[in-house]
């Protein structure tokens, strides 16, 4: 604990700095946040919306939408 700093937060229990940049500053939006840590070049900045996860892998959606369906049915209630 506290002795942590990056993409995964700092875990020293206060949440307004997991959003710290390797510069040291905190930003408020999850983009700006990532593309901080991007290396340039290496793929493309991110925009102000989250991207859907399921979009870069095709069939994705449909098997996680079974996966959920599973979790949320009468076996888990």
């Amino acid at each position: 604990s506290g002795q942590v700093r990056g993409l995964c937060g700092t875990f020293n229990g206060d949440q307004r700095d997991e959003f710290t940049t390797p510069e040291g500053d905190v930003e408020l939006g999850i983009a700006a946040f990532a593309n901080a840590f991007r290396a340039a070049g290496a793929c493309p900045a991110l925009g102000p919306g989250i991207p859907d996860p399921c979009d870069g892998f095709p069939g994705s959606r449909e098997r996680a939408e079974a996966a959920c369906a599973v979790l949320m049915g009468p076996a888990f209630q």
